[in-house]
């Protein structure tokens, strides 16, 4: 049987992970994140930041409500239905014709 634990299913990133960060001297929870690079899939962390933070939190030495969460950041242009539903892009019509 296999001692992986993954925390974030998404990118793939273990406790082993967050423990190597925090011995590399990542202690911020935005600093593990990019270290890392969980809560940067599909989920954008709704499904590992807590499990990260009480990771990091055990392997910092530090109380889990200290941690504060990562920034969030949305898309710079919204993202069409249409296009993750795998139709093509709208053509634009030019003005005037």
């Amino acid at each position: 049987m296999s001692r992986k634990v993954i925390l974030c299913r998404c990118e793939d990133v273990t406790l082993a992970d967050v423990e190597h960060a925090v011995a590399a001297g990542y202690t911020d929870l935005e600093e593990v994140k990019r270290y890392t690079g969980f809560g940067t899939g599909p989920c954008q962390g709704k499904e590992c930041l807590r499990e990260v933070a009480c990771a990091l939190a055990e392997a910092s030495g530090r109380a889990p409500e200290t941690i504060a969460p990562f920034t969030t950041r949305p898309p710079l242009v919204p993202t069409e239905l249409g296009l993750l539903a795998g139709r093509a892009a709208p053509t634009h019509r030019r003005r005037g014709r």
